[in-house]
């Protein structure tokens, strides 16, 4: 861990002190190879139960995933943003940099901590960099609003939380995910057990987010630079299905009937937010929504608490966090073209770009869940296991998968397809920076097509 953690931490001073000529190059070299060293911790993936560095951060095959995933985005930020911050002062360009390099350090701790109190605070410690990224380098004057958007829903989501994790400490003398797995089911059956048990879920709900929490996502998209909507769709979501997977294993009673309404609400968003997708102008806008939509199925699939259930919610988280990654960074360079996100207005790109039509496509079809993609695997577990719990499941998730193809083709037949407006004529061409950032997005989906067990070893 600390292999990791201690040249992430170094990257910070390196950022100030490299020469202006060398920042941008240095930077990337150095995220590459903490990336590359990082999947390392892919060595001890077929053991079961935590390989521990030490008492505070140790790895299991649930936290390894998200943990390499996190150290992949940094180096796929930094080439995403070079273009736009470039033309900054260097001191702001210099702390760009720190900023989404403390965005991963407090990430490799909430994802390695052994401690649900550590993991609560740098849970919470996340929020600081994504809204100085939100509110200091967004594009429109919205931004602000978004900022203030996202602050207030996650702080009053996971304040109950802070509580709920208070309370457990006290009944039974620690909080250590080491210790709590093998406390056995708590006795948990009044009003205020019940209470304590939506505290504990609901800053993980909001995180995920669950439809009818899921306000503050679309603006904070939106709004966001590159980097910041890279890092949101990829990994920042993901700590909410992180957290309810570790929590759900000491709130076992209770979750059977209380989960209820939550995964009705999960599904229920799937066919709305897709629906949303489908009548959507805003390019970002509508890859947010279908965020929220892919993160209702995994919501489904870790409230049944079936392994079949865990494995499918982490495989789509995974797989769901390269792909949306992915289509923010196209949806970027479409911007830095046309300087809007209306699709209408930045319509036959694939007769100006045709290379970029070509991820485009790609990426497209993985996000609609193409065979034999890691995002099938993922969608393809959770739906069987949310049948096998309850059959009529199926219309809503079956609805949502051609929803989910109906806009994803909508997407790209709007931004690549037809005539070329006359305002598009004189546009830059791609750059090898470019390709080379949605290869590196593409490049582990197809990968882990021919390993997937590197993802979906936690609940087998």
């Amino acid at each position: 861990m600390l292999k990791i953690l201690i040249p992430t931490l170094a990257l910070v001073p390196v950022t100030w002190m490299v020469p202006k000529k060398w920042l941008w190059p240095t930077v990337l070299l150095h995220s590459l190879l903490i990336a590359t060293a990082s999947l390392s911790w892919f060595k001890y993936i077929t053991e079961t139960g935590w390989t521990t560095t030490n008492n505070y951060l140790a790895t299991d095959t649930l936290s390894t995933p998200l943990l390499v995933l996190s150290c992949w985005l940094l180096p796929l930020m930094i080439l995403a943003s070079q273009n736009h911050v470039s033309h900054e002062p260097l001191a702001r360009q210099r702390l760009y940099i720190s900023v989404l390099t403390s965005l991963q350090i407090f990430l490799i701790l909430a994802f390695g901590a052994t401690e649900a109190m550590m993991f609560y605070v740098m849970f919470e410690a996340t929020l600081i960099p994504t809204l100085i990224l939100i509110t200091r380098w967004g594009n429109q004057a919205e931004r602000l609003n978004a900022g203030t958007y996202f602050l207030f829903y996650t702080l009053a989501g996971s304040l109950p939380l802070l509580v709920a994790l208070s309370l457990l400490y006290s009944s039974t003398g620690s909080l250590s995910f080491f210790i709590i797995q093998y406390l056995g089911p708590l006795q948990l059956s009044t009003l205020l057990d019940k209470l304590w048990w939506a505290g504990c879920m609901l800053a993980f709900l909001v995180k995920m987010p669950l439809y009818g929490m899921h306000l503050w996502l679309p603006k904070a998209h939106v709004e966001a630079p590159v980097a910041g909507s890279m890092i949101l769709a990829a990994v920042l979501l993901k700590l909410g299905g992180y957290g309810m997977i570790r929590m759900l294993v000491i709130l076992d009673p209770l979750t059977k009937e209380l989960s209820y309404p939550f995964i009705i609400l999960a599904l229920w968003g799937i066919i709305m937010t897709g629906s949303i997708c489908l009548r959507q102008t805003d390019l970002k806008s509508l890859i947010a929504y279908s965020s929220v939509s892919h993160m209702g199925l995994v919501v489904g699939g870790i409230l049944i608490q079936t392994p079949w259930g865990f494995t499918g919610a982490l495989i789509l988280m995974i797989a769901h966090g390269l792909t949306s990654s992915a289509l923010f960074c196209l949806a970027n360079t479409n911007y830095e073209r046309t300087h809007s996100r209306t699709m209408i207005l930045a319509r036959g790109l694939q007769t100006i770009l045709p290379l970029m039509a070509t991820w485009w496509f790609i990426m497209a079809l993985a996000n609609l869940a193409l065979p034999p993609l890691p995002n099938l695997m993922g969608e393809l577990m959770i739906i069987s296991s949310l049948f096998n719990w309850s059959w009529s499941t199926i219309v809503l998730t079956g609805l949502g998968i051609l929803i989910t193809a109906g806009y994803s083709l909508y997407m790209f037949l709007m931004t690549q397809r037809g005539k070329v407006p006359s305002h598009l004529l004189a546009i830059e061409p791609t750059h090898s920076r470019e390709h080379l950032l949605i290869a590196l997005h593409l490049l582990p989906l197809l990968l882990l097509i021919l390993k997937p067990e590197l993802i979906s070893g936690w609940a087998a």
